[in-house]
């Protein structure tokens, strides 16, 4: 059993190797647990240090990985990439979307017979910009020798991203830093980090939370809107900010950051969304990112393409049974939200809201991961089930390069058929599944939350944490009106085992 915290071990990190005996057996390879005796604060090696180096070695082991393709799988036809499981967008990018042509982003239409017809870059504002950056320090040279150099820049500014990342994962939780070598040795983090951009609106979307966790909604809300300019996602992290602000009565906390999150966005986006030849009227190129969302038939890794393909059914309105699955998992997640008997931590309904974005979705793309990567480590900081979840992402990152190996591997069809597949799929949405139900869990049971074991509340929850409830429904009320208090308690029992729960 772990100890329970003091009062006189508020400043000092919770070690997981006391807490989490997966962490306790590996650490026999550097030597076994920490001592409760042992000084902390005295090395410059301090838990912020050793997991941002860690996430870079991590990064840099992903970039080996990807070595084959470098030295001439992406230019030797498809099969070879996808052979080699070393598949990247940016190299191909490079040249289809008009970078190595000087072609500017949103503004220049991209010829038919480099973009397959697709017209204009297919992504937000924001990460085209960093696209555009990573050209501009592209030097010239043959198109192969370019490509390369540009998934190169494009690395090393994505390596920021990681140590970005994993900083704030850090120092989010301040007696937790060392939940943070969750996502620094996360292997679907190392080999998904370079296959797209993901990662940079990963990085602003925590680094959001880190100042939401300080007690600063308006800087928070700014970089959340900044991430939600370089990709969708961020932008429902605005759901649980405003279900618990709502529960503790701190709407104008959330409006603060609502603002923020709306000027940052208005400020990336309306440079490029409007044109004035011929009237104003929204630019073809800024709307390709909404309009190729919406167009975009059910692709790799979702449950949509296991009925399409089983069925024989292209789904044409899946745009429709998508939001109406979103709405109902968001419904849920608010229901949980306001009925908790304890007010959930902002990690948690967070990890919630992107997991439903994630399985519900037309696509459920390879790095999508790093989307959820810091949030379940914030949500649920456990080796043992984090890394049940990491193997089967790992699994369906094999699984969907050979199975477009077999697709482009013509009559030989060498690599994974359909029906293989499909069950990769299926494994890699009930992992997502499983860590999705012991966060649903913790947060019924507060008692099993790991975070909350020492007497903490929210540690991410920033102006939530400590909180009083002000507004809560059905078996929150329940509870209210039996005698528990409005606030969380401020020592070690966190559960509130005064009321059972069959109450």
């Amino acid at each position: 059993m772990a100890r329970m915290r003091s009062s006189d071990d508020d400043d000092l990190p919770v070690r997981p190797t006391v807490e989490d005996e997966v962490a306790a057996a590996g650490s026999e390879v550097i030597g076994g647990p920490m001592g409760r005796r042992a000084l902390s604060g005295t090395s410059w090696w301090t838990p912020v240090r050793v997991v941002v180096l860690a996430a870079i070695v991590m990064f840099a082991l992903g970039m080996a990985q990807k070595v084959s393709c470098y030295n001439g799988a992406w230019f030797q036809g498809s099969g070879s990439q996808y052979v080699h499981a070393c598949y990247s967008d940016i190299p191909h990018l490079y040249g289809s979307r008009g970078f190595a042509d000087g072609l500017v982003p949103y503004f220049d239409r991209i010829p038919d017979k480099d973009s397959g017809g697709i017209g204009y870059l297919e992504y937000p504002v924001l990460t085209g910009l960093f696209m555009e950056v990573a050209s501009w320090m592209t030097p010239g040279g043959g198109i192969e020798h370019r490509s390369q150099t540009y998934w190169l820049v494009n690395s090393g500014m994505l390596m920021v991203c990681a140590a970005a990342l994993a900083y704030c994962t850090v120092r989010i939780h301040r007696n937790r830093p060392w939940d943070g070598m969750l996502v620094a040795l996360a292997p679907a983090f190392a080999l998904t980090a370079t296959i797209n951009w993901d990662l940079f609106a990963a990085a602003l979307a925590s680094a959001g939370l880190l100042l939401w966790s300080r007690h600063r909604p308006l800087p928070a809300g700014i970089l959340i809107g900044l991430a939600t300019a370089a990709k969708f996602y961020p932008l429902l992290l605005l759901i649980p900010l405003f279900l618990l602000c709502l529960r503790a009565g701190r709407l104008r906390d959330f409006a603060t950051a609502a603002v923020g999150a709306a000027g940052a966005w208005l400020l990336v986006n309306v440079p490029v969304m409007f044109t004035t030849g011929g009237g104003l009227h929204l630019r073809e190129g800024w709307a390709k990112f909404y309009t190729f969302s919406q167009e975009r038939p059910v692709d790799l890794g979702s449950v949509w393409l296991i009925i399409s393909q089983r069925t024989g059914d292209p789904i044409e309105d899946a745009n429709t049974y998508v939001a109406v699955l979103l709405a109902l998992a968001c419904a849920g997640i608010a229901a949980l939200a306001l009925c908790a008997p304890r007010r959930p931590r902002l990690s948690q309904l967070a990890f919630l809201v992107v997991a439903a974005f994630v399985l519900t979705n037309k696509v459920y793309s390879p790095q999508y991961v790093l989307w959820l990567v810091p949030l379940a480590a914030l949500a649920r900081p456990r080796w043992r089930d984090f890394l049940i979840w990491q193997s089967a992402e790992v699994v369906y990152y094999v699984a969907v390069w050979m199975h477009l190996a077999y697709n482009s591997s013509g009559d030989a069809h060498r690599g994974l058929p359909p029906e293989g597949y499909q069950l990769a799929i299926a494994v890699h949405v009930l992992a997502t599944l499983y860590l999705v139900a012991l966060v649903v869990r913790d947060v019924l049971r507060p008692e099993r939350d790991l975070v909350r074991k020492d007497g903490s509340d929210d540690p991410s929850g920033g102006v939530l944490d400590r909180a009083p409830d002000v507004f809560v429904l059905g078996r929150a009320r329940e509870y209210q009106a039996a005698g528990a208090p409005a606030a969380p308690y401020p020592g070690p029992a966190v559960a509130l085992a005064l009321i059972p729960i069959s109450a």
